[in-house]
């Protein structure tokens, strides 16, 4: 089987699981407790019977579910997502998605690039100095980082900017980031100039430190236990027997084959991410996916949760099969099986 019949297979496959998680999305949505026809009336109105009707007609919730569902995923194939029913009332949920998305996108990206570009190398490097001081040191704060919560740390994050000048003798303000930026949203239209990319990068980068720090303490740990096992591999020892300098030995043997095991576990936590946006941009008050998935659920805005539900659905099948594209490359075995 080649590389390029083996990414098509992975792509065929998540058709299937599109389409199953989209159908428990709309049966957890659409067949549960929540009734947002009455989120949709005035409270006097909740008890009147033909408002009520009207308003469920108005919403589509006279539909047998069939029919209703068949309608549902039609729409959401043709990406034809129609209208909010609450949240944003009467706004294109099109036009949301594209504008609140790009801004989870820029934060994400900044966090699972603070995990992987500080957790895997602080990870190999403990790894390479086993049972030393600095292995301690490294294990310990990988540890201490994987245990603190996502909503903690960014409250204690903005406590400390906000009392930065007490804490530190300077004013964090004026040296990196402004206090009302966190409260704000990335302008993300300006970022091919260097001022609006530094601008979109500072909003962030506090949010993306809480969302990526117990990425980067579980990349570490793993990391380092990927080194370990490589190290005393046989065709290891046989390298070093033949000659084989120190330097090819780590870089050639040791840690590119220390990143096999590390790519599922990134790939899963960029799953965990996906997750906890929806947790630090309410902390952090930026107008991302996540954010707006929020404020839907708690107001009953059934189309927009099932809707966004969809995103990030595709958003994880997406990284899986960027995930199989790593392995290929990583791992030149994968996808020849039997050629």
């Amino acid at each position: 089987m080649s590389r390029l019949r083996y990414i098509a297979k992975r792509m065929a496959l998540s058709v299937p699981v599109v389409w199953l998680g989209t159908t428990m999305t709309w049966a957890i949505i659409y067949l549960g407790p929540i009734d947002p026809a009455t989120r949709l009336l005035s409270e006097g109105q909740t008890q009147n019977p033909a408002a009520y009707e009207a308003a469920r007609t108005q919403l589509g919730l006279d539909q047998p579910p069939l029919q209703h569902y068949f309608d549902w995923m039609g729409s959401l194939l043709t990406f034809d997502l129609g209208q909010t029913w609450l949240l944003y009332q009467g706004s294109d949920v099109n036009a949301l998605i594209l504008d609140f998305l790009p801004r989870t996108l820029w934060l994400g990206f900044w966090s699972v690039l603070i995990a992987v570009c500080i957790g895997v190398p602080l990870g190999f490097y403990a790894g390479m100095r086993s049972n030393t001081a600095s292995d301690y040191v490294a294990s310990m704060g990988g540890i201490v980082w994987r245990a603190m919560p996502n909503f903690w740390l960014g409250i204690m994050l903005l406590a400390v900017l906000g009392s930065s000048q007490a804490i530190f003798g300077f004013d964090w303000q004026s040296l990196w980031i402004e206090l009302d930026a966190l409260t704000g949203s990335p302008d993300l239209s300006r970022l091919h100039t260097v001022d609006g990319f530094l601008a979109a990068t500072k909003k962030v980068l506090p949010a993306a430190i809480v969302l990526g720090s117990a990425s980067m303490g579980n990349e570490m740990r793993i990391g380092r236990t990927a080194v370990l096992e490589v190290r005393n591999e046989d065709y290891v020892d046989l390298a070093r027997a033949k000659g084989v300098s120190e330097r090819a030995l780590v870089w050639k043997h040791i840690f590119r084959n220390a990143l096999i095991p590390l790519v599922p576990i990134i790939t899963s936590e960029a799953f965990l991410l996906i997750g906890g946006s929806v947790l630090v941009e309410t902390v952090f008050s930026i107008n991302g996916i996540g954010l707006l998935f929020f404020n839907a659920a708690t107001q009953g805005d059934l189309p927009l949760v099932g809707t966004l539900m969809y995103v990030f659905i595709l958003l994880i099948v997406g990284v899986n099969l960027l995930q199989d594209v790593l392995y290929t490359v990583i791992d030149p075995r994968v996808g020849l099986e039997g050629a």
